[in-house]
């Protein structure tokens, strides 16, 4: 074993550790509706809330240049204490909406200093092998995403403050293990300021523009799946008349996503980053599509079902991540790599908002159809990275 086969292991437990902050939300939710008087609408301000804090966070770090100016590893670090403790305080500060929407946007503003971070952190160790190590990192993330429902599945009911502080406790492990077992590697390098003046610039490459809006079309569906699946479950379970555990049921329809994550990594060295993305994303908007006509299917089938819509929602995450940083200009891989994930988590927002909105008036059944048009444009987006050579 060389010194160095310990890195991809602490990055990828640091990226999963830190990651489970995303989330922890929407895990405890329900408790807090019901013990702060909170309404329905109050689970897709949650999200959004995280979702705007990481945008707001990404643009910042990237306007001044953080991850350059200090050492990657001692930000995740400092972001995976500064996360916890946004997290935690929810504990801490006066019950009510304002305060659960500003302590989430809080964390996911440090989440911008874990997530792609972590990223730039394995780009400093690995070159040849990068897009495999993505495919672990994300797979990571979508991991660590899931665990707060895991937190809830256990045979015992957690109390809410116990899964807030258990996943905060998580995050700063995470955070200590990146500070102390992985040094700055050695190709490491200095990243492009964000400069909105090159925005021209960066989507006048057409396959950039493909491989961008391939992205936005996956990002659309992405979390308002994750944040409504919850509910989804619950109204399944009422008509079947059973009582299946709900948040493990949710951890393994996120967490299957890693698994897409690997496996189209390894297959992508094949044939291609942009025909794995394009499969994943083809068949998780015929998941969308079907998915008024799952609820008399029986438990297993569903649940079988569910696993392969989770594999692919998500497992087309790196490959995108991949196929945008291949594309850019090179002198601005930086900033194009920034106002596109800024992009994505904004529409996330504009998603999550309008599936939430409009669930009332079109009911459970027929709520994942709103899903549908991002991956149906995303893979139309697409065209030109499809056309031809297998490589990206």
């Amino acid at each position: 074993m060389t010194r160095s086969a310990h890195i991809l292991p602490v990055i990828v437990f640091a990226q999963f550790a830190g990651a489970s902050l995303w989330f922890s939300g929407n895990a405890v939710i329900h408790d807090l509706q019901a013990a702060w008087d909170l309404n329905d609408q109050s689970l897709a301000y949650v999200i959004s809330s995280v979702q705007l804090g990481f945008i707001g966070g990404t643009l910042l770090f990237a306007l001044l240049v953080v991850s350059d100016r200090f050492s990657p590893r001692k930000l995740f670090f400092c972001c995976a204490l500064a996360g916890a403790t946004a997290n935690i305080f929810l504990l801490l500060a006066p019950q009510g909406l304002a305060t659960l929407l500003l302590t989430r946007f809080a964390t996911g503003f440090f989440l911008a200093g874990i997530y792609p971070v972590g990223m730039k952190i394995a780009a400093g160790w690995y070159r040849q092998k990068l897009g495999r190590a993505l495919g672990y990192l994300i797979g990571a993330l979508v991991v660590g995403t899931a665990f707060p429902h895991l937190i809830r599945s256990g045979g015992v009911e957690l109390p809410w403050e116990q899964v807030i502080i258990g996943v905060s406790i998580l995050a700063v492990i995470g955070g200590l293990s990146m500070l102390l077992a992985v040094p700055d590697g050695p190709y490491l390098t200095t990243g492009s300021l964000f400069k909105p003046r090159m925005l021209g610039r960066i989507f006048h490459s057409r396959k950039f523009r493909a491989s961008a809006f391939g992205y936005f079309g996956h990002m659309w569906e992405l979390y308002s799946l994750w944040a409504f699946i919850p509910v989804w479950l619950a109204v399944y379970a009422a008509i079947q008349d059973i009582a299946p555990n709900i948040p493990f049921w949710t951890f393994l329809v996120i967490a299957a996503g890693a698994l897409g994550c690997v496996l189209g990594g390894a297959v992508s060295n094949r044939v291609g980053s942009a025909r794995v993305a394009a499969t994943q994303l083809g068949v998780s908007g015929l998941c969308c599509l079907l998915s008024p006509f799952l609820f008399n299917l029986s438990p297993p089938l569903l649940l079988a079902f569910l696993l392969v819509w989770g594999i692919t929602v998500a497992g087309d995450s790196p490959q995108f991540s991949a196929m945008n940083a291949v594309n850019a200009p090179r002198e601005l891989v930086g900033s194009a790599l920034t106002i596109v994930n800024s992009l994505g988590f904004l529409i996330t927002v504009f998603s999550i908002q309008l599936t939430a909105s409009l669930l009332p008036l079109i009911g459970v059944q027929y709520i994942f159809w709103l899903l549908v048009p991002g991956p149906l444009l995303g893979l139309l987006a697409m065209r030109p990275l499809l056309q031809g050579s297998t490589t990206d």
